[in-house]
């Protein structure tokens, strides 16, 4: 009668403390350059090192540059941060890998593109977004700088243990609706706090149809919803993702790794404390037009009247929709954006980037955009160069930039200035979450390919104009 949840949990219990928390033990500490510095500091003052170091990977990507990565950075802060995650984890005997190297990037993105995410295992990360690795089969969550300590120093943390929620998406998705419209459709329903105190297991037919890059989408964005973390069963799409990448196990190992995966899964008879169902069918392509990732709408809906909504939220909802510049009960189609940005740990990975090529092959950037294309790690820029991807968006007038977290967040040079609409692949639309004053529009590859095409905030589905046709000296 266990779930997915509840089997990965309980095989990784040190000890209960009695009307307590659980002491629990972790399989993977990711660390990155934002997070870090005082656990580092807390374990240098208290003379100790780390108890499992091989089991703890540094990477920075919030503040790094998305170009000339090549030479110093110019930031000061940044440059900090960036460098004294490099010293910390010498000092300390950590895997690292810097600027330049090609395994950096995005934590998020590149874990479960090495192999170092795993079904089963359990993994913190100080960063919220950490639920991305559910999607693995994993138990994974974000945690505090002083828990980032804890585990330095004993493999463990004290955590009290979620309720639990599953969320069945039975169905087929309609075309041109993808992993992040499912996720963004969801938190729009349930709002961002309808999942505070549950961990989600994502289930049904629409969800194991997807893709393990859509997968990652979709539990990236759990914590938007207030879940402590997202997680979907393993299965042989899971398993052949994870067959022969750097850190996956090999031969007799590898069986025995993939008969107890097979065992990941929530009983036929297991009882969740909530249960929740939508139809694949119902989801169009969605996009935000407030200023939390629960203010979605469908791209051809209005944005919802003040009679809708309650009382108690009116005064915020008028907030949000003057700094965004809306009013209620319009549509946002046909609206002028001035930024474009595709990445994140969001939608950073090779399918993202393959779905806005499909969109802009043969077009031309409209002029009045700024795109930002930032591949999620080093391996996503090497496989977009192989699959030709990059002369695609070039010939449109796009231009690729390196790997980091980029214009998700306003922690490196990709800010959206003030004023500026920007429609992003990323997770959250906060006032100045991509820089002071900005305004986000939150959406998938597809939404922000037809938008960058345009120039105004365009349905994927209908067709987009291709200014190229006609003219000879294309052929």
């Amino acid at each position: 009668m266990s779930t997915l949840f509840d089997k990965i949990w309980d095989a990784h219990v040190v000890t209960k403390v009695e009307d307590g928390p659980t002491q629990l033990y972790i399989d993977r500490l990711y660390c990155h350059e934002v997070t870090s510095p005082q656990a580092f500091a807390g374990m240098r003052e208290r003379g100790i090192s780390c108890f499992r170091p091989e089991k703890i990977f540094c990477m920075p990507d919030h503040n790094t540059p998305t170009h000339d990565q090549d030479k110093p950075i110019e930031d000061p802060i940044s440059k900090t941060q960036v460098d004294t995650l490099a010293k910390n984890a010498a000092e300390f005997g950590l895997a690292h890998f810097g600027m330049m190297h090609p395994k950096n990037g995005i934590i998020h993105v590149v874990a479960p593109e090495r192999g170092l995410t795993l079904p089963g295992m359990t993994i913190v990360c100080g960063d919220s977004h950490t639920s991305t690795h559910g999607a693995m089969g994993a138990v994974a969550f974000g945690i505090g700088t002083s828990e980032v300590e804890m585990v330095m120093a004993s493999q463990c943390i004290l955590q009290s243990k979620p309720k639990t929620m599953r969320i069945t998406i039975d169905g087929t998705l309609n075309e041109g609706v993808t992993a992040k419209d499912m996720a963004l459709f969801l938190i729009a329903q349930m709002t961002t706090g309808g999942a505070t105190g549950y961990f989600v297991e994502y289930a049904g037919s629409a969800v194991k149809a997807l893709s393990m890059e859509g997968r990652l989408t979709l539990c990236n964005l759990s914590i938007e919803m207030g879940a402590r973390g997202g997680m979907i069963a393993p299965d042989e799409v899971t398993f052949e993702y994870i067959k022969g990448r750097e850190y996956a196990p090999v031969g007799e190992a590898w069986d025995a790794a993939l008969a107890y995966w097979k065992t990941l899964k929530s009983d036929d008879d297991a009882v969740f404390d909530k249960e929740i169902s939508f139809p694949a069918e119902t989801i169009p392509p969605m996009i935000t037009y407030g200023t939390n990732p629960g203010m979605g709408i469908g791209i051809d809906q209005n944005i919802p009247a003040l009679s809708t909504i309650p009382e108690a939220g009116q005064a915020s909802y008028i907030k949000s929709l003057e700094y965004m510049g809306f009013e209620a009960g319009e549509s946002l189609l046909g609206k002028a954006v001035d930024y474009v940005f595709l990445g994140s740990c969001t939608n950073g990975r090779i399918e993202d980037f393959r779905a806005f090529a499909s969109l802009v092959k043969g077009k031309q950037k409209a002029a009045n955009i700024t795109a930002w294309l930032v591949p999620g790690s080093w391996e996503v820029d090497r496989q977009i160069k192989e699959e030709g991807l990059d002369k695609i968006v070039e010939a449109a007038g796009f231009v690729l930039r390196q790997p980091g977290c980029s214009a998700c967040l306003a922690m490196n040079d990709d800010k959206i200035p003030a004023g500026k609409y920007a429609v992003s692949t990323s997770n959250r639309n906060f006032e100045g979450r991509q820089g002071p004053g900005a305004r986000t529009l939150l959406a998938s590859p597809l939404v922000a390919a037809a938008a960058a095409i345009t120039g105004v905030i365009t349905d994927p589905r209908k067709p987009l104009p291709n200014p190229l046709q006609g003219r000879g000296d294309l052929k």
